[in-house]
């Protein structure tokens, strides 16, 4: 949620920070603004929308500058407004934030006790008041920072510009990503990577607690006492063609379709079939402690919660282990019982859900192993963690997660194969099926795709249905609520998913003719058990939707719509019945005029509570 970007070089700053804005688009927003140096005094220009607004406010002007600093705003503290939208400026200085400010009206009420007035109504103008403060006092701008830092609590990425001094950028975070970019004679900060990598793939992932001051000699880092860090420069090897659309009517279509390469890149140079093996050395858990678990805890929030609860069935099934799955938004605040047997995997694509990221501290703080799932390299929860498994999806632009869910199912996968077999709970014959079988799940969702243009097909028939209902059994179910959840978040139409046999505990009232209602009906173990729910769709008029096995000949005579899928393993079926789930909320979306990419009110990552 929201966007920074910040710059500092010899080109001209203002479509450097446009172009940054537009990368960081899919994190979700409804202001955006810039602010810049031009002959002596920062301009900021702001407006309310999408950023063609802001490039419309800044048409006929000729701005020109070479340090400047940039943000996409998404409302907490405050409607959204010109106003309300960052940089905010207060005498010399401007500042864009992500996060929230806890104690922001305390300080606030003690500013205005001074005299101070606020014109927006935001957390983050508190901030800028504090550096002033300092300022005024007889602090330099870095010293300021600092020192305005240790009186606020909460998360916050900052980036602030002074016209004091009009060579530095200072960056700071807690709480909140923020990476700084190392170029040929010019120097970056962003929320994230994919602003940048157009100029630079050389990043440092600042710490919280950490400051970036930046000049035009360099990038110095240091923490809030003003003590230097020595910092690692990191490559990034995604391209900037990756973050592109590559010929797809949107970045969500090109992310579906990019998916039989995510899956085989999470699981190349982990598998080895000679040996019947999985090396997961960044796991970091040794036989000896995978042995002595006595209890596995599965956090993540959203999608990444729907991976977690499929992972519960994979862990189970394969490593004979105890599996809770919690929401990461509720574990804190309870007391869960957690101790020195006891594993935590958190599962976040970003790495930096707030949610999420606090439960891995809750458990290391009880003394459990904590091992993370997730998709961006050095994110806060990695370095947060004991054990790390990347997926290797490359860049998500899209705000509803598809490649980054398909690819936590084969890391968790990849995950319970491994404690399955260090605790010696799989047979050599199961290990090496388990194996081959994953070796075919790229060529599985291959298969799966070519339905895009039957189920585009489809949508036509129900866009402007009102509410839906999915169904799903054992290990199927959760994409029964993915799939729900991809239609809400897509489509803005009513969606439920359920446990098919729970049914008659209540959604069955809902039903007539008006309700599609998807099935997932695969033919596993609960084939017969799905088709008794067909029939008890069927007998009150609803209208059906089933997702099966291709040559299935049952279905077709029991149901309105089938979409086919290729038969599947019972562990890797929810990945192939994911697709047809991420394509119909797609199309139907698409139809109803929705802003597939980026739907209201959504963020690309809950970095705040």
């Amino acid at each position: 949620m929201c966007g920074i970007i910040g710059y500092i070089g010899n080109n001209e700053v203002v479509p450097i920070l446009i172009e940054g804005l537009r990368r960081l688009e899919y994190r979700g927003y409804d202001s955006a603004g810039i602010a810049y140096l031009q002959t002596g005094r920062i301009e900021v220009r702001r407006s309310v929308g999408k950023l063609a607004n802001l490039e419309a406010a800044l048409s006929g002007n000729s701005p020109s500058g070479r340090i400047g600093i940039g943000h996409t705003r998404w409302a907490t503290h405050g409607r959204p407004s010109e106003e309300n939208a960052h940089p905010h400026r207060v005498g010399s200085l401007v500042l864009v934030h992500n996060g929230i400010i806890e104690n922001y009206l305390p300080l606030k009420h003690e500013l205005q006790a001074e005299g101070r007035t606020f014109q927006s109504e935001t957390d983050t103008e508190v901030i800028v008041h504090l550096i002033d403060r300092q300022m005024s006092r007889g602090q330099g701008f870095e010293e300021a920072v600092r020192s305005a830092l240790k009186e606020v609590r909460g998360a916050y990425a900052i980036c602030v510009l002074s016209e004091k001094e009009p060579d530095v950028l200072i960056a700071a975070r807690e709480g909140c990503p923020l990476v700084a970019g190392i170029g040929d004679g010019q120097y970056f900060v962003a929320s994230d990577i994919p602003a940048i990598l157009n100029h630079t793939r050389d990043i440092i992932l600042l710490d919280d607690g950490e400051m970036a001051v930046l000049t035009p000699k360099g990038i110095s880092v240091k923490d809030l006492a003003g003590h230097p860090k020595e910092k690692r420069i990191e490559t990034v090897s995604w391209n900037p063609v990756m973050a592109e659309r590559g010929g797809y009517k949107h970045f969500m279509l090109k992310e579906i379709h990019e998916q039989p390469q995510a899956v085989l890149d999470t699981f190349r140079g982990r598998v080895f079939l000679e040996e019947d093996a999985v090396a997961l050395p960044e796991v970091g858990l040794t036989a000896a402690e995978a042995d002595g678990l006595r209890k596995i805890t599965l956090v993540a929030c959203g999608t990444s919660w729907h991976a977690a609860l499929i992972g519960k069935f994979m862990i189970e099934e394969l490593a004979r282990v105890p599996v809770d799955v919690d929401i990461g938004s509720e574990f804190r605040y309870r007391d869960p019982v957690l101790d020195r047997q006891s594993l935590l995997i958190a599962i976040s694509q970003s790495g930096e859900t707030a949610d999420t990221l606090a439960a891995v501290k809750e458990a290391k703080s009880k003394g459990a192993r904590v091992v993370s799932i997730c998709n961006v390299v050095g994110s806060t929860m990695a370095r947060e963690s004991h054990g790390v498994l990347y997926t290797h999806a490359g860049p998500e632009i899209g705000v509803a997660a598809t490649k980054t869910f398909t690819s936590q199912l084969t890391a968790l996968y990849l995950l319970a194969f491994h404690l399955g077999t260090t605790r010696t709970t799989l047979s050599p014959s199961r290990a090496t099926k388990l194996l081959e079988d994953l070796q075919h799940l790229p060529r599985l969702i291959e298969e799966t795709l070519k339905q895009d243009q039957a189920i585009s097909k489809l949508a036509k028939h129900f866009f402007n249905h009102r509410d839906f209902l999915y169904l799903g059994r054992g290990v199927n179910y959760p994409i029964a609520l993915e799939g729900a959840l991809k239609l809400k978040e897509l489509s803005y139409i009513h969606a439920e998913g359920y446990p098919a046999g729970e049914m008659k505990h209540g959604p069955i009232a809902l039903i007539d003719e008006n309700m599609p209602v998807v099935v997932l009906a695969p033919q596993d173990k609960v084939y017969e058990k799905m088709l008794s729910n067909v029939m008890e769709v069927k007998a009150r008029g609803g209208i059906i939707i089933a997702v099966a096995t291709e040559g299935d000949r049952e279905i077709g005579t029991k149901t309105d719509h089938v979409i086919w899928v290729p038969s599947a393993p019972s562990l890797l079926m929810p990945v192939v019945l994911s697709i047809p789930m991420q394509l119909l909320a797609y199309h139907i979306a698409v139809l109803r005029g929705c802003d597939v990419d980026q739907p209201r009110n959504l963020a690309k990552s809950v970095t705040v509570e």
